[in-house]
Formats: C-alpha cells, sequence, structure tokens
C-alpha cells in the first residue's frame, strides 16, 4: 500500500426528548437521523460484511445520541413515527397513481417498510448495540466525543467545564461500547492550547483537528495534514483533509449538489395542503419535513423536475469512482515523497441518507471500490495507522482552531448567541458551589435526605452539561430554529437555578425534581458525586 485513507462519519444529535409532549416536531429531527442515516448505514455495513469486506470507517456516536437510541420512550415513539410513514406513503401510492411520481411514492413506502422491519427484526430496537458488534467484529472503530458535545473553546477559562465533558463523554463511551476509547472527536473541531492535555489525562491516544489546526501549529509539520502529529502533551492530532472534504460536502461545488440528485427541500411536508399531511405526522397542521420528497435538484431554478431513482444512483457510481480516483492520485503522489500518508476524510454521518439521499449508497461503492479495485491504498482506522506508523512522527503544538465558517469559533461565539456564554459560565461557577457544598454538609444528613440532595445535585449537573450542547448557539447563530435553541438553553438555567435553591436551602421539592428527572433523563445513571463514575447498571455493557 502506498499510503491509507481515513473515512470518518461523525454522528451526533442533540439531547431531543419531550415526554411532556405526546407529538414533538423537535423529536423529529432524531426520527428522521434514525431512518436515513443510522440504520441504511448499519445495514449497507452488514452488507459488506456479508459479501467479505471489512469496511474499516471511523465513526463517532454522540453520547447524546446513544442515550436517544437507547431510551425507551423515543423507541417506542420512532416505531410509532415510522408507522405514520407508512400509512402516508400508501396514500400517496394512490394520489400519485398515474403521475410522474408514483415511481417515488412506491420507492419510499418500500423504504420505510424495510426500514421498521430492521429496526424491529434485525437490530431489536438498539442500535447502539449494532455498531458496538460491528466494532468487537473490527469492522469499525469508534471514537469518543464530550458528554452533550460542548463547543470547548468557550469554556476554556473554565477547566472542570472541560473535565467533565470529556470525562463524562468517556464515562458514557464506556457504557455503551464496553472498553475504554482510545480516539476523541473534539465537538466541531474546536481546539484551545492545552486541551491536548485533558484529553491525555483522560486515557485519550489521538484527536481530530481541522486542517489548519494542524497546518498552522509550530513548528510547521514536515508532511502537512497528510500524517499525525504528536503534541505537546504526548497524544496524536490528525488533520483533515480539506480537498476531500469539499468534494463532498460542499453543496456548490460537492457532489450533493448535481442536478441528478434528489431535492432535500422538496418535501410534501411543505408541498401539499397541512390538514391533509398534518392527519400523518399528527403535529397539528405545523408544516414538517416527512422525507418524501419527489423532485431532483435539477438546478437554481424554481421548476424542479421529478426525481429519477435510475439516473441519480448511476451518478453516485460515478461519483463515487471519481473519488477513489481523486485519492489514489493525491495518495500516490504524497507517497513519493518517502512516507505513508494517511489522508484524513471526516464528515457529518448525517449527510448520508438525510441530508444526500444517495449518500449511503455512494459511501458503500467508494468502499467496494477501494476493496475490491485492488487500489494502491486502502482504508485504514486511525489507531491501525498509529499502531503501524507512529514512528517519526512530527512534534508539533496545534493552532487553536474550529471548522465552520471562518474556522476560528465564530459560529459558536458569534454576534447572535455570543450573550449565552454569561449565563453558561455562571452556572459552572454555581456547580462547582454545590459540589464543594455537599463535601461539608452531606455528611451531616440522615440517609433519606442524603438520598434527596444528591439526586438534586446530580440533576444539577445534568442540566449544566445539558446547556452547554454547541447545537443551540449553531442554531441562534445561523437562524434556524432560534427560538426553539434559545428555550432550551433558558429552561435548563431556570432548572438548575430551582435545584440550586433547593439545595442551598436544605429544602428540596421531591416531587418538582421528580418531574425535572423524568423531562431531562439524560445519564440517568450519572453519580456527580462519585467523580463522575456511572452508577451500577441493570444491563450487561460495562459501567
Amino acid at each position: 500500500m502506498t499510503g491509507f485513507l481515513i473515512l470518518l462519519l461523525h454522528a451526533h444529535l442533540p439531547y431531543v426528548r419531550h415526554p411532556e409532549h405526546e407529538y414533538s416536531l423537535e423529536e423529529n429531527w432524531f426520527f428522521e437521523a434514525v431512518r436515513e442515516t443510522y440504520i441504511p448505514l448499519l445495514d449497507a455495513i452488514d452488507g459488506m460484511v456479508n459479501n467479505g469486506i471489512s469496511p474499516k470507517i471511523t465513526m463517532s456516536l454522540s453520547p447524546t445520541l446513544t442515550e436517544m437510541l437507547d431510551d425507551e420512550l423515543l423507541r417506542r415513539r420512532f416505531l410509532r413515527h415510522m408507522e405514520h410513514l407508512i400509512e402516508l406513503s400508501e396514500a400517496e401510492k394512490i394520489r400519485t397513481k398515474r403521475s410522474p411520481f408514483e415511481s417515488s411514492a412506491f420507492l419510499y413506502n418500500a423504504k420505510f417498510k424495510r426500514i421498521r422491519q430492521l429496526y424491529i427484526e434485525r437490530y431489536k430496537g438498539d442500535l447502539v448495540s449494532a455498531f458496538r458488534k460491528l466494532q468487537d467484529d473490527g469492522h469499525i472503530e469508534i471514537v469518543a466525543t464530550a458528554a452533550t458535545h460542548a463547543f470547548l473553546p468557550a469554556f476554556e477559562k473554565y477547566p472542570d467545564v472541560i473535565r467533565n465533558q470529556i470525562d463524562v463523554g468517556v464515562k458514557s463511551y464506556v457504557r455503551s461500547f464496553g472498553r475504554r476509547p482510545s480516539g476523541f472527536w473534539l465537538p466541531e473541531c474546536g481546539y484551545f492550547k492545552g486541551l491536548d492535555f485533558f484529553l491525555r489525562d483522560a486515557g485519550i491516544k489521538y484527536f481530530f483537528l481541522e486542517s489548519h489546526g494542524i497546518i498552522y501549529g509550530r513548528p510547521r509539520p514536515r508532511h502537512s495534514i497528510y500524517r499525525p502529529v504528536l503534541t505537546p502533551s504526548g497524544i496524536a492530532a490528525f488533520g483533515r483533509d480539506f480537498k476531500s472534504a469539499r468534494q463532498v460536502w460542499c453543496a456548490s461545488r460537492g457532489y450533493p449538489g448535481d442536478p441528478f440528485y434528489r431535492d432535500f427541500y422538496r418535501d410534501i411536508g411543505f408541498d401539499l395542503p397541512s390538514d391533509y399531511v398534518g392527519s400523518y405526522t399528527r403535529l397539528g397542521g405545523i408544516k414538517t419535513f416527512t422525507g418524501m420528497k419527489y423532485h431532483c435538484v435539477t438546478g437554481k431554478s424554481e421548476r424542479k423536475l421529478p426525481y429519477d431513482r435510475v439516473r441519480a444512483l448511476r451518478r453516485a457510481s460515478e461519483h463515487a469512482a471519481h473519488f477513489v480516483k481523486e485519492r489514489e492520485y493525491d495518495i500516490t503522489r504524497l507517497s513519493g515523497f518517502g512516507f505513508s500518508p494517511a489522508a484524513l476524510s471526516a464528515f457529518d454521518a448525517e449527510l448520508f441518507g438525510h441530508w444526500w439521499f444517495e449518500g449511503i449508497e455512494w459511501l458503500d461503492i467508494v468502499i467496494r471500490n477501494i476493496s475490491e479495485a485492488k487500489t494502491s491504498f486502502g482504508i485504514i482506522t486511525p489507531g491501525q495507522y498509529l499502531n503501524e506508523y507512529r514512528r517519526d512522527m512530527s512534534v508539533v503544538a496545534p493552532s487553536p482552531s474550529s471548522w465552520g465558517e471562518g474556522g476560528y469559533n465564530a459560529v459558536w461565539i458569534g454576534e447572535r448567541n455570543h450573550r449565552l456564554y454569561r449565563h453558561l459560565h455562571k452556572m459552572a461557577e454555581r456547580m462547582n458551589i454545590l459540589k464543594e457544598w455537599s463535601i461539608g454538609v452531606l455528611e451531616q444528613c440522615g440517609i433519606e435526605e442524603k438520598k434527596l440532595f444528591q439526586r438534586a445535585i446530580n440533576q444539577a449537573m445534568r442540566e449544566t452539561l445539558l446547556s452547554q450542547a454547541s447545537d443551540w448557539p449553531f442554531l441562534m447563530q445561523k437562524g434556524r430554529a432560534a427560538e426553539y435553541a434559545g428555550a432550551r438553553i433558558m429552561g435548563h438555567i431556570e432548572r438548575f437555578d430551582m435545584l440550586f435553591s433547593m439545595v442551598m436551602k436544605r429544602d428540596v421539592n421531591e416531587s418538582r425534581l421528580n418531574e425535572i428527572e423524568e423531562r431531562d433523563n439524560i445519564f440517568s445513571r450519572l453519580d456527580i458525586l462519585k467523580d463522575n463514575y456511572y452508577l451500577p447498571s441493570d444491563n450487561n455493557r460495562l459501567s
């Protein structure tokens, strides 16, 4: 092999669970990703393995995502969601009869039924265990990430926040996947000087940065972004290959913008009368995505052509061949400088299948082409690469950086969201007050009173972690679901303040505490008073 490609898919969603509502628009974000990305991806990987191909994909599954995938309420609601979509697609088969959209209606009906069948019969509703088995069998490598996907540079001056986000993320990983993680995905690739030391202290061996985080490091890396570097803490950092990322991700110049691919935005949830679609979505007339989209990208014109599945898959095959050819050219050229390069192509997992409908098929063809076509390069995981090529790595102090517009934090600390951080920083300070208070007071309490205070302090920690998610400032800065994002942060702040007041006054309202625990039940086995370790689990995962 002249060199290697590292394919990394970062799977993450914010924690969205609303037991207080029978139907929630925001829970649909989760259901969409499960049916359009996570289950199809598992199915594709299973197909490769059954054909004797070990894909060697690298993945991160965020703790907020694994918590939702494991949640019984959301599992039940996902199945209900699929039943409603199957009913809608049955109605659409009749409505579109003899129209240019009839074949697409049949396509969605078949896909919805298959997704439901896979979820129930093959995966038994437990997608986390399906990913875990693929890692245990050596077909994928899963890396950890921060507890609630906090943008860590925003808390540089609050080391306890950094430590909690990393430690709880690692503990969540251990519980989900039965081993300690070697790698770590920094949320939004956000890095500040010294962050690698926090990762090292948590037992992490390597992490990932946006390309300029490596390129502008000191001293300049000998092999640019095409070989990992050793950071001052002694752990390795991989730099993202911007060229391959742009080919896949860029809406204007990348593959997903091709005229033959399915258009994401032309959904019948917006094109058809809300009373018709709403009878199936049960959202009271609120327009939303259903996943049933009948048009192709076409071009910049508002007049979109009907979607042609056969033509779209043919184009996906062509684009997969082009991607493999481009990577072979780059890797062969780089290997001429006397080293075995590793090109890191890292993407949000939800790009494949959700945003880019044909993306799962494209990914499947790419991996099969590399495995079967005897290319001069192979796919490798970061851990495998470090085991084989760790010698002679450059020692580089990375540059502060992030991915996203501008590359230097502006999306997450910007004009529309910067005011949030004074509240989040104050929460972090008050959380420390609670922990210090507990040291001196709890030992004086009776057994039942002590348990109640412990529950309240643990729940305050959950509210703190949930408020720190990078998703909320991102949505506010981009003006997408900004009202919901703002309400989520303020809701966590309000519940934290209530819990803080209860504890400091030594007057915990157990009924109100029960309500908050049920509403924000992430990391339900987390015990902040035991150094962030999970309490003993009643399942067979390590804890």
